[in-house]
């Protein structure tokens, strides 16, 4: 004999059928609007108290997943929705791709949500177990889809702080872990059940009291350094940087920003990703030139394909005064089916194709992430384009560099939320690294950021320009920098132990058997 619903009329109304699907929709985008270019994270804490209130009023595993599931398809479809805009660079060949690739990565992303409400719906109890369930489930399986499959990170939930103090809790925690006291601040109306104000007052005063911790560690002006970097933003649209009469007219661009003269002569140029048009090896003059324009006391770093063993890299390259090559590093983090497609050589007969490609694999990828040991520079951390959302990735062992030098080319990304995101998640590096980040786009947005996520100077998307800026100096080492997703991962287990203790107490079991 089923189960009588007990719940009030108007629930059973709210939480099933369409209506579900309509408001966890509904809360997925408000959620959304957290992220750049809107950055409106109160949109968030509004939407979670809703979403939670729709997950704990399910009675079945399979509502708790559709809850999750259509919140997730509905928060990536606008917060990612940039990702169709690869697909017009060439129309004719690509633009059909486009609708399916926002539905299927938004589809596909909710799994991970739906696999966290599922998960959180099994534990039993009080309102306040189940909730404080979802917030670690949910964060663990973000964490999950930051790694599995190569992972995809773009748009966690700690993010949607960036224009507020609370963004410094990076430094501590990582994303993971703000992510996971975000979820914990959103769910605290629902706790007071008696009196849904306490609960929403006293998530006003943890964020107030978080908002003036963050405000205390940041300074009025960074501390600078000696070297001054020259960022090149050459703004070449991605549908003319490689066509045959347009290849030496951006090549000329850059060569003119680097010999500009300037108060101070940069310590080193940055040219953006795949910037150089000529392969690394295939005419050492181009080198050559590019040194002579930026002077004898100048280095220059730039973007730069290279071929060997019949691979393609997507590299940068690290030239001293002469137009010798310091260092090469390769891209290791490619992105599926842009820069690379499984099994290429086969898809392509059939005009399967990465938006990068080349000879139908695309590129290959590096050995992985090192610290480049500069001569007359502060020892540097590079990264190209897509690299810099993977916190992973800053992460070292031993050594630690100075600064973090970031290439990219956000043409790709459109000229709306793509490029803002992009340039989020690179401040997000400098807060929980403690160093400072030299970025050089294509079409934008270059920028130097200080070790805090501070931008202390850039050029507005969509516009040729160069920047002359001051390389600030690296904090110590943060304490995210020292134990990575550690101490997130202690408290979201101490939250599952309590959690499980008090589930196994409900079920009359008792907490000390086996």
């Amino acid at each position: 004999m089923p189960r009588k619903d007990m719940r009030p009329k108007v629930t059973r109304y709210l939480a099933t059928g369409w209506r579900l699907a309509a408001l966890a929709i509904l809360c997925g985008v408000v959620m959304a609007l957290g992220q750049a270019p809107l950055s409106l994270p109160y949109g968030l804490l509004l939407a979670l108290p809703g979403l939670g209130w729709l997950f704990v009023n399910q009675q079945s595993h399979k509502g708790a997943f559709l809850t999750g599931w259509w919140a997730g398809s509905g928060y990536f479809a606008a917060s990612t929705f940039w990702i169709v805009e690869p697909f017009f660079i060439e129309p004719e060949i690509y633009g059909w791709m486009a609708p399916f690739a926002l539905v299927f990565m938004a589809a596909g992303l909710a799994l991970f949500w739906g696999g966290a409400f599922l998960l959180a719906a099994m534990a039993q109890g009080r309102p306040l177990l189940r909730l404080i369930a979802l917030a670690v489930a949910w964060t663990g399986f973000e964490f999950a889809r930051a790694h599995i499959l190569t992972g995809f990170p773009w748009g966690l939930l700690a993010y949607v702080w960036s224009e507020t103090p609370l963004f410094q809790l990076l430094a501590f925690i990582g994303p993971h872990g703000l992510g996971l006291l975000t979820l914990l601040i959103g769910f605290l109306p629902l706790v007071a059940s008696r009196n849904p104000w306490v609960g929403a007052g006293s998530a006003i005063a943890l964020v107030a009291a978080l908002w003036f911790g963050g405000q205390q560690r940041l300074p009025d002006a960074p501390n600078m350094g000696k070297t001054t970097v020259r960022l090149l933003q050459p703004n070449a649209p991605q549908h003319l940087k490689w066509r045959g009469d347009m290849v030496d007219v951006f090549f000329k661009r850059m060569l003119e920003m680097t010999r500009a003269p300037a108060p101070r002569h940069p310590d080193v140029v940055i040219w953006p990703e795949t910037s150089i048009p000529y392969a690394l090896g295939s005419d050492t003059r181009a080198l050559r030139i590019i040194s002579d324009a930026a002077g004898p006391q100048t280095q220059v770093v730039a973007g730069i394909q290279r071929y060997q063993d019949n691979r393609v890299y997507n590299s940068m390259v690290y030239l001293d005064q002469a137009g010798g090559i310091l260092a090469v590093y390769d891209k290791h983090h490619l992105v599926p089916f842009g820069e690379y497609i499984p099994l290429g050589h086969l898809l392509s007969r059939f005009g399967i194709r990465g938006l990068a490609d080349n000879e139908g694999n695309g590129f290959a990828s590096g050995i992985g992430v090192r610290i480049i040991q500069a001569t007359g520079l502060p020892d540097f951390l590079p990264l190209i384009c897509y690299e810099a959302i993977f916190p992973g990735l800053a992460q070292l062992d031993k050594a630690r560099p100075n600064w973090i030098l970031h290439i990219t080319n956000d043409a790709w990304f459109g000229n709306y939320s793509g490029p803002f995101q992009h340039l989020v998640q690179v401040r997000a590096r400098a807060v929980e690294q403690g160093l400072p980040v030299a970025r050089s786009a294509n079409t934008g947005v270059s920028a130097m950021i200080d070790p805090y996520g501070r931008i202390l100077a850039q050029l507005p998307l969509n516009e040729a320009g160069f920047l002359d800026a001051q390389l600030p100096a690296p904090l110590p080492p943060t304490l995210y920098s020292r134990w990575g997703e550690l101490p997130w991962l202690l408290i979201a287990l101490f939250l599952a132990a309590i959690v499980g203790l008090e589930c196994r107490k409900t079920a009359g079991i008792p907490t000390d058997s086996i």
